[in-house]
């Protein structure tokens, strides 16, 4: 069985209503200050007041009304003995091929792809070609070329699925082209052995990779992003696989979104560069309540290792 972790400010969606018809998985959603009255049959709710008593001081430090509530859903998933959790957004519909082809700790051959950047872009090599991942470093956006390696073995820790309509891209691209998507599915799955950005969004985790994944809170839109940074610079693995989502994205104020972009526009490539020599200098880079945050869940997962 998988557990699917999410947080949400809204009623049940259509997306959430399908992920917890779907006996193949148990949904967890961590409710929020701002979400309303919440029932959803065969998912498991956490309160605001069930997350506060069972974990106070982490549930302070990474503060309400952000999506970084994620965070507890993923401990509960833990606690229960998870092996697979997927990240999921309450606007992330499940297409009927959603549980197929999970590859995440099985051998498989796969195409490896090589870019002329020092931090790989995953959607630019599909047949989106002028759109970039959400965190990708803008100063790396032109030029990016790809190249085939050929098949190679991996046993991918992480298994990052695509998504179909509004797609995971940052502000400025989104002002530039809002686009429609429909990728095409001969370019998946793939991988790089360059760090790449990866999401919270229909994205499925090994258990040890939960142990090193973390949601930062307090720095915007890059609390996923500069999760992927870090786990991969532990050296897990991860694959990038087809859509089995359509993104029927939440109204976004995309200026809004462009501020709390900026962190990772200023700082992600020094990050990345950082986090190559040392994971540990991801403190560089955190604000002093979100490095008390981690500190504190790192303590909770010590538990249940």
């Amino acid at each position: 069985m998988i557990y699917i972790a999410t947080t949400t400010i809204n009623k049940p969606t259509k997306a959430l209503q399908d992920f917890a018809k779907n006996k193949n998985c148990k949904l967890i959603v961590a409710l929020d200050k701002k979400s309303p009255k919440f029932n959803l049959k065969n998912s498991i709710v956490l309160s605001t007041k069930y997350q506060e008593k069972k974990w106070k001081k982490l549930s302070k430090l990474v503060g309400w009304n952000c999506i970084q509530r994620r965070n507890f859903a993923i401990l509960e998933a833990i606690e229960r003995g998870a092996e697979l959790i997927a990240l999921i957004d309450d606007d992330n519909i499940p297409y009927a091929n959603w549980f197929n082809n999970i590859l995440v700790n099985k051998k498989v051959k796969i195409n490896e792809i090589t870019i002329n950047k020092s931090i790989f872009d995953p959607i630019g090599y599909t047949n989106h070609k002028d759109l970039w991942h959400r965190g990708y470093p803008l100063e790396l956006v032109n030029g990016r070329k790809y190249k085939k390696k050929g098949k190679k073995n991996i046993t991918p820790d992480i298994q990052a699925n695509f998504w179909d309509g509004d797609p995971d891209i940052d502000a400025v691209c989104r002002m530039l082209i809002k686009p429609e998507c429909k990728f095409k599915n001969k370019y998946f799955p793939f991988f790089s052995k360059k760090i790449s950005p990866f999401n919270s969004q229909n994205t499925i985790i090994s258990r040890k990779v939960a142990f090193d994944y973390f949601l930062f809170p307090h720095i915007g839109r890059m609390d996923d992003i500069w999760a992927s940074f870090y786990v991969l610079s532990k050296g897990h693995k991860v694959i990038y696989s087809k859509p089995t989502v359509y993104q029927d994205r939440n109204i976004h104020n995309l200026i809004k979104d462009f501020k709390n972009e900026v962190i990772g526009y200023v700082n992600s490539s020094l990050l990345v560069k950082d986090l190559l020599k040392n994971p540990n200098n991801i403190y560089k880079f955190l604000p002093k309540n979100s490095s008390l945050a981690f500190n504190e869940w790192k303590k909770i997962m010590k538990k249940f290792k």
